[in-house]
């Protein structure tokens, strides 16, 4: 008889890092998948998405965990609707306007704690370092530094790894890897502005375009003319 799957946590925000990440995942554990609100300006589009990823992978287990002091807080175009988002340019210099200070610690507290509850020993995120939007939390010796205090902050006997499989991909490589594994890339969003039809101009549609097209696949997603 085969042994069960052993269980992790996995950061879904609807997107297709986080989507394909939990297709890695999937291959290897059972899901536990978390989605986050953090009164972003696209938080209804990526519920949805992260429903029909969750539905797709028929996770049982889910949690949406509501961050909404990361709004209260501001600093960040997709947080504070007082700031534009702004015109995408793939290649940018310094830290866009998009960055949501310090969310990936947030989101990673919260999945901690969900995995040690859960007896889980992984969480995967779909974090990308290589071909992102300048995010500095989006870097590995960030995570590196999580998992120390991870190790730190919990019990001893809890183990609990961050798991980062797309980190070092280009986004192309990431749309590759989706397809081969037959995960759901139609279901996910990851506009920064429009929630019926992606706006195809902030730097997230433009690195998503941008990386369809080198993979050779078709992007599923609709998009204003």
């Amino acid at each position: 008889m085969k042994a069960d799957k052993p269980l992790a946590v996995v950061c879904v925000s609807g997107g297709m890092d986080s989507c394909v990440t939990a297709g890695i995942a999937a291959e290897t554990h059972e899901l536990a998948l978390l989605h986050v609100n953090y009164g972003q300006r696209t938080e209804a589009r990526e519920s949805k998405a992260f429903a029909g990823i969750a539905d797709f992978y028929k996770a049982t287990k889910r949690l949406i965990v509501d961050l909404r002091h990361l709004s209260h807080i501001g600093g960040s175009a997709l947080t504070d609707r007082s700031i534009d988002v702004p015109e995408g340019k793939i290649g940018r210099e310094g830290i866009p306007p998009t960055y949501v200070p310090f969310r990936n610690a947030n989101i990673l507290a919260a999945a901690v704690a969900w995995a040690e509850t859960l007896g889980a020993r992984a969480v995967y995120i779909g974090a990308v370092e290589e071909d992102s939007s300048g995010y500095p939390d989006c870097r590995e010796s960030f995570f590196d530094a999580y998992r120390k205090a991870v190790t730190l902050g919990t019990r001893p006997e809890s183990k609990i790894d961050i798991v980062t499989p797309v980190i070092h991909l280009r986004k192309a490589e990431i749309v590759r890897k989706g397809s081969a594994l037959g995960a759901p890339l139609h279901l996910t969003w990851s506009c920064y502005r429009s929630q019926s039809k992606a706006c195809g101009r902030c730097d997230s549609c433009l690195l998503r375009l941008r990386a369809f097209k080198e993979a050779g696949v078709p992007d599923p997603i609709p998009y204003e003319k």
